[in-house]
């Protein structure tokens, strides 16, 4: 179905249901390192650069190269923008590892592991920072492919409503969580990550939004 404009506080109502059920709700604490997975929210390396300063890990790794969704906005690799960000709010270059090439989740955790495993970091509980609808795809991939150390996920804190103040395009905003929620449901069967239960108030908004058009970032049928 062609999606119809304008967004339905009804399209809204159920964007809130699968924006908080992307997160995690994590009790934060100090953990060995960090990764800040690439995205299109610079946000991220600014709550990077915040747990930093409130003693929340020693280093952490800014991952990604540059995606269909963010090479206009990082031209030059989305770790590279992330470090820049962060040295600009005070976190020490020493702080910093750089994992310049992942494109993918997978490769944002598997090529951050070799990165800290490289330079002799023991890791035994590692803080994931991530966009706020990013954390649950987060976890799972982790816990599949790092299943010795324990994830503790975590954003800026925002809901929905403030986030979206945020965003250029709810419309995107909208289709991405779904195609994380998309991923979410579908990568344990493909063997990416671990599987998570999805409530049936989940799984019925998306079904609704996916009827509604908002399918641009679904996985092919």
């Amino acid at each position: 179905m062609t999606y119809q404009d304008p967004i339905s506080d009804a399209d809204r109502a159920d964007a809130r249901v699968i924006w908080d059920f992307h997160q995690m709700g994590h009790e934060l604490k100090p953990c060995s390192a960090a990764i800040a997975l690439g995205s299109l929210d610079l946000g991220v390396a600014t709550a990077a650069a915040d747990l930093y300063h409130d003693g929340m890990f020693p280093k952490v790794v800014f991952t990604g190269d540059t995606s269909t969704a963010t090479r206009a906005r990082f031209p030059r690799g989305e770790a590279t923008h992330y470090r820049e960000h962060a040295l600009c709010l005070g976190v020490p270059n020493e702080a910093i590892l750089l994992e310049p090439k992942a494109t993918n989740t997978g490769q944002n955790i598997g090529f951050s592991r070799e990165v800290l495993e490289n330079t002799g970091i023991a890791v035994s509980t590692l803080l994931l920072i991530s966009m706020p609808y990013m954390q649950r795809r987060a976890y799972a991939t982790c816990r599949k492919l790092w299943p010795e150390v324990e994830p503790v996920c975590v954003s800026q804190h925002m809901p929905y409503d403030e986030y979206v103040r945020t965003h250029d395009d709810e419309k995107q905003l909208i289709e991405m969580l779904m195609g994380d929620l998309d991923r979410v449901m579908d990568y344990p069967k493909r063997g990416f990550a671990v599987e998570q239960h999805v409530p049936g108030r989940v799984r019925d908004a998306f079904d609704r939004l996916r009827s509604r058009g908002y399918d641009t970032w679904l996985l092919p049928a």
